[in-house]
């Protein structure tokens, strides 16, 4: 399956929405929107994982090299299936997860 991405801005955030699969052959494309994002001075991300249906090793690397510029990144997920992931692997403490992109905006932390 492809990986479809969108961006929008909410106020300071840039919204990047993602559909499909993060995998080993995709995550590429997804790494470079957000580096490209990075560059361009967008510091503060929001990543809508909602429309995500699969999510590698890969995938997960990306978001934690992303994550590593100044700024925040803030990500938007309520699939079980994908939360599983992150808590498997530690790293519900390592990203704020949100329920909803509106949620996700609005937080402080």
């Amino acid at each position: 399956m492809d990986l479809s991405l969108s961006t929008e801005t909410m106020g300071d955030r840039t919204i990047v929405r993602v559909g499909g699969e993060i995998d080993v052959y995709t995550a590429p494309k997804l790494r470079e929107q957000l580096v490209e994002l990075v560059n361009d001075g967008s510091f503060h991300l929001v990543v809508d994982m909602e429309g995500v249906d699969f999510l590698d090793s890969t995938g997960l690397g990306v978001l934690k090299r992303v994550r590593a510029h100044e700024g925040s990144l803030r990500l938007v997920c309520n699939q079980e299936r994908i939360l599983k992931i992150f808590r498997i692997t530690g790293l519900t403490k390592v990203f704020p997860i949100h329920t909803s992109v509106e949620e996700a905006v609005a937080a402080t932390d």
